[in-house]
Formats: structure tokens, C-alpha cells, sequence
């Protein structure tokens, strides 16, 4: 990486980590683009060069979260399937991170993202948004690795129902055993779950 892209990922985290810091001080309404532009030392012309709107400052780390997920099922155990693969990187990244730390690149705990997410209906809303927008790209790695045709419905319906199930498992009371409970079903089929037609 030469000096100018050094600095330009230096002023990205920078960002991303003043307003972080920010809008958990504040919370997330209180603090303006403004207010991060100047924590950071930059301008708010700058801000916006690096992130389109001020949810995106919150999820900095798209392109890593998405080649995450698509390594999860490309680099599973032998013997894993891919819904139990995709059941532990969802469990690890989206319901109880198992190194907090390693998923917040700031100073701050994941803990407090996480809170800061939930609790602010703009960022969790967004937060879906993108997490579903890494549809696609799963579907691809699910049906590259089942040999089946790039836009098999049935990789494409795994993808959808795998990655919707963490926004499912987030609004239950118990989100590990909601997450286990989709699973379960991805994995055998409703009728392997022993309930009545």
C-alpha cells in the first residue's frame, strides 16, 4: 500500500472512530456530520468523501464482513454443511461475538457498538439493510461450492433465509437458542422438526 492510500485508510478509521466514540457519548441523534468532521480535524466535505451518510460511519467494515461470510462457507471443517457453517459465523458475528473486541476496530467495546446499533432504529434498520446486501455474493460462494448453476434458487433461498435469520434470532428474548431453532429448520426441513402438517 503506498503513502497516499496509508493516508487515506489512516483518515477512514479516524472517521469512523470519532464517530463512534461520538455517538456513544451522545447517542447516535445528538451528533451531526458536522460534529465528527471536527473531532476528525477534517472538513464535513471530506467526511462525506469517504462515507455517503452518517449510518454508514457506524459500518465501516462491509467489504471484510461480506469475504467473512462468503469464507465461512468456502472454508468450513470438512464435514460441516453449510447451514451449520453458517449458523457459527452468525452466532460468532451477529448474536455473541466471541472476540468482541475483533469486530469494533475503535477503542470501544463491542458491547457498546452493539447497544448503540439496537437501540437507534435508523442504524439497526440500516445495519439490516447491509447485512442483507451480502446476499448475492453468499448465494454465489453456496452455489459455486454445491456445483449448482450461479443463479440456483434454491442457493439463493439458503442465502436469503440464512442471513435473515440473525435479524429473527435479535428479536427474540433468547437470540442463540431463535438462531438454533431457524437453523434447525435450514438444516433438516420442517418435517424433520416433528410438528403437525
Amino acid at each position: 500500500m503506498g503513502r497516499r492510500e496509508r493516508k487515506k485508510a489512516a483518515t477512514r478509521k479516524a472517521l469512523a472512530d470519532a464517530a463512534l466514540r461520538l455517538f456513544i457519548e451522545h447517542g447516535y441523534d445528538a451528533v451531526t456530520l458536522h460534529d465528527v468532521a471536527e473531532a476528525a480535524d477534517v472538513s464535513t466535505t471530506t467526511l462525506l468523501k469517504y462515507f455517503p451518510s452518517k449510518e454508514a460511519l457506524v459500518f465501516d467494515e462491509e467489504a471484510d464482513q461480506e469475504a467473512a461470510l462468503v469464507s465461512a462457507v468456502r472454508d468450513r471443517t470438512p464435514g460441516t454443511t453449510i447451514p451449520q457453517a453458517l449458523r457459527a459465523h452468525v452466532k460468532r458475528v451477529r448474536i455473541r461475538p466471541a472476540d468482541p473486541d475483533a469486530h469494533c476496530e475503535t477503542d470501544t467495546g463491542y458491547g457498546d457498538f452493539f447497544d448503540l446499533v439496537v437501540g437507534t432504529p435508523a442504524l439497526s434498520d440500516y445495519g439490516h439493510r447491509m447485512w442483507m446486501h451480502r446476499q448475492d455474493a453468499l448465494a454465489r460462494a453456496i452455489a459455486e461450492d454445491t456445483g449448482a448453476p450461479s443463479d440456483d434458487l434454491r442457493s439463493a433461498a439458503l442465502a436469503r433465509f440464512a442471513l435473515e435469520a440473525s435479524a429473527f434470532a435479535r428479536a427474540a428474548a433468547d437470540a442463540e437458542q431463535a438462531l438454533d431453532a431457524a437453523f434447525d429448520l435450514l438444516e433438516n426441513g420442517w418435517s424433520a422438526t416433528g410438528s403437525r402438517a
